[in-house]
This record gives structure tokens, C-alpha cells and sequence, in this order.
């Protein structure tokens, strides 16, 4: 349904009245400034601590978002709901569009976001799911990017020397494995699931989002560097599974970066070297790297083109093109390479620094 001219506004306007947000960070991403207020110091010093490597001194932004700890609102709009990305069946969001923004509704846990121009509000039990209210501010600076001509991609990203890698893969292949990997070997950390390519007019730039990888168990037990984010006793309970037990578990554990590889090492932005695309499977022939022409295998482009989704609102009549040809036409301007076989990290390590180390040369 639509509503009047200014319906959002009054509403967040109403909600900030109702629920005063009076503690404040301001982050940092490229050249995007995000305000952030709250009515709850305590989601203030969680979302202080998750961007720790973006906070900013400077009281200045693009982009006002608050977020209030409350009850979840009752609204008197009419919901559409979203229906399930495919091969999901579960509805978990429902919307409506108003005549200056949108409201998206989180069915299970009642958050409710509201979003428009570059005012947004986030209400609800936000400690309970300060998730939810991370990746909202996060897709605010994706919509950003977006509208400034950049391109979303399904990959994480990592950079060494001045250069950026993404990693993308069709579902299950390990991309923020791979990307932490990397790190053991030296490579900072530019994204954990969604990067944004812009063409600068020589080539490529990528863009991270800062989003901090979450790893299942068998991830973090199979790299020494990640020894500390299972707790002591789940590790007593992971001890004795098997291998594929490990990698199919759910339980997911964020990796605050610094803890692990040190502080400085989450960077947002690179000239990008190249996109990886995982395409092994286990108990495959010998792990093989090489570089493939991307329009001679659209087989391969799934694994990274991604939809802006519910959370990216076009404005004043704009367009973002994501089609199958805006992200060939993008990706012709990067070198492209398959990576397949069996899956095996330490050699998919050598092949990534190995293509970066070209492009240095070059």
C-alpha cells in the first residue's frame, strides 16, 4: 500500500520521540559516514565493539540511523510477504512501501526497519538481535555504493600489497574459510560475503562490506589462528565428530579479527587483482586452479551475481541493472579463475597469492 507524501518521516519522527535515542558512534566505511543513535548504551557498546576498526571521531554523516530497544511496534499497515529465496520455503520477512520508504518486518523476532532517502530507523528487541541490526547498516552503506554505480557480488574479499581478491562459490564451497586461510598467510581482510566492484575507467575497484566472517566449528578447528573462538567447552563437545560432522554443523561463531590475527587488518577497500570462484567438491581428482573466460562459462557466474534484496529501495525513478549481461560486461574488466577439484585450502591458498603475486608484476 501507499501512503501520503511524508507517512515514513512521521514515523520515524513519532518512534524517535517515543524512544530517545541519546548515545552515539559514527562509522567510517570508505566514503560513506553512518550516524548511529540509540536508547540503550548497552547496544551502543555492542555495535562500538563489532566496527571497532570503522568508529569515527568526527561528528559529521551522510546517513542518519537510529535504533531503539523496545517492544516490537504495532502497525496498522498491510504486509506483503517476501516470498523465500529459492531452494528456502520458510517466509521470514514480510514488507510494505510507502509513498517515501519502506518498512521490512522480521516475522520471528518482530524487528521492524524502516528506511527512505538517508534516514533509517531499526525498533524492536534489538540486544536480542543486534545482528539484524548490524546488517542493516550494513546495507545501508551496500545501497550507498549502489546508487554511486557499483555492483554487488556474492564472494568475500581479501587484500595483500595494495591488491584485492574476491572469493565466490556456489553454496557450501568455503569462501570465508578460504578468505581466513588467506589471512593465516598474510592477507588483510576486505569482506566476509558481499563485495561491491566499481569500474574506475582503468579497471576494477572492490569494496568490502564490514560484516566479520561467521565460521561453523570445523572452520575454526582447523586453523590455529582461530583457536579462541570456540569456547573451552564446546571444543570438549566438537572433540570427538567426525570431519564432515564438523562441516555440516549449524552452530556459527563470529571472528572478531582483531582478537585473532591482530589489529589493522580489516581493510574495505582495493584495486582488485581478480575473482576466485570455488567449484570443488570432496573426494574430487587434484585440486586445480585456472583462468577461465567468464562468457565462455556463465555456469560459473551464480556463484557471484547477487540480488540488492528487500533492503535496497531505488529512489527518483532509478535502476540498478542485474542482469547476466551488466555483470559480464563488469567482470570483463577483471581476470576471472575456476578453482575445482577436490577441495583442499592450503593449495587454493598458494593459487590466490600466486595470482596476486602477478599482478603485481604486471
Amino acid at each position: 500500500m501507499k501512503g501520503n507524501a511524508t507517512e515514513r518521516h512521521e514515523m520515524v519522527q513519532r518512534l524517535r520521540m517515543e524512544f530517545p535515542p541519546v548515545h552515539q558512534l559514527v562509522l567510517a566505511f570508505d566514503d560513506c559516514r553512518i550516524g548511529v543513535r540509540t536508547n540503550s548504551i548497552a547496544l551502543t557498546d555492542t555495535l562500538r565493539e563489532y566496527f571497532s576498526d570503522f568508529l569515527s571521531d568526527t561528528p559529521v554523516w551522510d546517513m542518519l540511523l537510529t535504533a531503539h530497544e523496545a517492544k516490537p511496534p504495532e502497525l496498522p499497515h498491510a504486509f506483503t510477504a517476501k516470498e523465500p529465496d529459492p531452494g528456502k520455503n520458510k517466509i521470514k520477512e514480510e514488507f510494505v512501501d510507502l509513498a517515501d520508504g519502506r518498512v521490512v518486518r522480521k516475522r520471528l523476532t518482530g524487528m521492524v526497519f524502516v528506511f527512505g532517502g538517508d534516514d533509517n530507523l531499526a525498533i524492536g528487541p534489538c540486544l536480542d538481535n543486534a545482528n539484524q541490526v548490524i546488517n542493516f547498516i550494513n546495507n545501508r552503506f551496500i545501497s550507498w555504493k549502489l546508487r554511486k554505480g557499483c555492483l554487488l557480488g556474492h564472494a568475500a574479499g581479501i587484500g595483500l600489497h595494495g591488491s584485492g581478491l574476491a572469493l565466490a562459490g556456489f553454496s557450501g564451497m568455503g569462501k570465508s574459510t578460504l578468505a581466513l586461510h588467506l589471512m593465516s598467510r598474510g592477507t588483510d581482510f576486505i569482506s566476509n560475503d558481499r563485495v561491491l566492484l566499481k569500474d574506475d575507467g582503468v579497471g576494477l575497484f572492490l569494496y568490502g562490506v564490514a560484516k566479520l566472517p561467521r565460521i561453523n566449528p570445523g572452520t575454526a578447528l582447523n586453523n590455529p589462528d582461530l583457536a579462541g573462538v570456540i569456547p573451552p567447552q564446546d571444543r570438549e563437545r566438537f572433540a570427538g565428530l567426525a570431519q564432515e560432522a564438523l562441516w555440516s554443523l549449524e552452530h556459527k561463531y563470529d571472528v572478531f579479527l582483531d582478537h585473532c590475527f591482530g589489529p589493522g587488518r580489516f581493510t574495505l577497500a582495493a584495486p582488485m587483482a581478480g575473482l576466485v570462484i570455488l567449484n570443488w567438491q570432496r573426494g574430487q581428482a587434484a585440486t586445480v586452479a585456472r583462468e577461465v573466460d567468464i562468457r565462455q562459462r556463465r555456469d560459473l557466474l551464480p556463484a557471484f551475481m547477487k540480488s540488492a534484496g528487500l533492503f535496497f529501495l531505488p529512489e527518483h525513478g532509478e535502476e540498478i541493472d542485474h542482469s547476466e549481461e551488466a555483470y559480464l560486461e563488469r567482470l570483463a574488466k577483471t581476470r576471472v579463475y575456476e578453482i575445482s577439484g577436490s577441495i583442499d585450502f592450503d593449495r587454493a591458498c598458494d593459487a590466490c597469492l600466486k595470482i596476486l603475486a602477478e599482478c603485481r608484476g604486471r
